[in-house]
């Protein structure tokens, strides 16, 4: 079973158990037709072991196909040839004579819930596959192909792939209703936490910044890193754009995402008018540069500056950090990764990988340089 969205299998799930009613109608109905031509059947014996091939098979049927894991290419096709040599009977079991050309097969219209269970579950393409099937199963057993065979194939050829087209439109609805619901539940649970937050930390910190501003001393920079949290914790509560794996590929605007990392210390150049990319590449690209950024307060200085420059390019997005410290020492990458200390390895390079993109390090002694590339291509 491939992996799609429990909605889907859903929506197939639910065609299955309607056909499954549709095929004990059509299985009715075939022996009705059958039954009311009794005096010309040749071969009574034989009329009634289809009946109960077609039974078992109905009632198989609707509850094989109604668990998504069992909806294999194996029983399609078996019951393709069921149909195939049911239809191929129907010239056995009439008695000489009898004109085909406008008579109904043994299984009747019950081979057209063959068709559409193939719509169902492979598509419009799958439905075409089996009523061409099907139909040069009906018209083989006719002498002439007359308007009544036709209209069955017409049927048939209209059927299936109809059914395939309406299944999809279905599953695609189905979809976004889905991801609409866990996007305005993921906002919601935004906004809550946005008012909690704001009634009680954002509150706090701004207490903390105007109060260890008015002591001064060592608590002034305490209330300039306050000062600095609630910038960026304002700027994240206040973001329209949830970074939830709910809704990978909602633009957001990725000027606006990295604006809200600058401080008195960091400076963040954009392009005007805002750089729309897909939800995951802002959500992964913000923690990159907020990783080199924090590597710049650790390792450089806290009042050490920063410059953030975003590039937008036609086939790709481009993002500068860098810094004006003495550099990295060789080796140090590589003694800090077997240390079990991962910040570069995982929360940038590692990030930019899963991306698509690349990040490629500049350092010397006029400072160090991350260059954030992410093709658009993939996009």
């Amino acid at each position: 079973m491939s992996t799609r969205e429990p909605v889907t299998w859903a929506v197939e799930t639910t065609l299955f158990r309607g056909l499954a009613v549709l095929r004990l109608v059509m299985l009715g109905f075939a022996v009705v037709v059958t039954a009311v031509k009794w005096d010309r059947i040749d071969e009574p014996g034989l009329v009634v072991g289809a009946w109960v091939a077609m039974a078992a098979w109905t009632g198989f049927a609707a509850w094989w196909y109604d668990a998504p894991q069992r909806r294999t290419a194996v029983p399609f096709v078996v019951e393709l040839a069921l149909a195939v040599v049911l239809m191929r009977l129907t010239t056995v079991i009439h008695e000489p004579g009898h004109d085909l050309s406008t008579s109904a097969t043994l299984p009747s219209f019950w081979v057209a819930a063959v068709v559409l269970g193939w719509g169902i579950r492979w598509g419009w393409l799958g439905g075409l596959a089996s009523a061409v099937v099907v139909s040069l199963a009906d018209l083989a057993v006719r002498p002439d192909v007359t308007q009544y065979a036709l209209g069955n194939v017409f049927l048939l050829l209209l059927g299936g792939p109809l059914m395939g087209w309406c299944t999809r439109e279905l599953k695609q609805m189905a979809e976004a209703r889905d991801r609409a619901e866990r996007i305005a539940a993921a906002a919601a649970e935004r906004q809550r936490l946005a008012r909690v937050v704001h009634d009680g930390v954002l509150q706090v910190l701004a207490l903390v910044q105007r109060r260890g501003a008015e002591i001064g001393g060592e608590t002034a920079e305490l209330a300039r890193l306050a000062g600095e949290q609630e910038v960026s914790l304002r700027a994240f509560v206040q973001s329209d754009a949830p970074d939830a794996p709910d809704a990978p590929d909602r633009a957001v605007d990725l000027a606006a995402r990295l604006s809200s990392l600058g401080t008195a210390t960091v400076t963040v150049s954009t392009p005007p008018g805002g750089v729309p990319v897909p939800g995951r590449v802002g959500a992964e690209l913000g923690a990159v540069v907020g990783a080199c950024l924090d590597n710049v307060r650790v390792h450089v200085g806290e009042q050490a500056p920063a410059w953030v420059l975003l590039e937008e390019l036609p086939d790709a997005w481009v993002v500068t950090v860098r810094d004006a410290g003495a550099g990295i020492p060789e080796g140090r990458l590589a003694e800090a990764e077997a240390q079990g200390r991962l910040g570069v390895t995982s929360s940038i390079r590692g990030r930019m990988n899963d991306l698509g993109g690349a990040a490629h390090l500049t350092t010397g002694p006029e400072g160090t340089e991350w260059e954030l590339t992410v093709p658009r291509g993939g996009w």
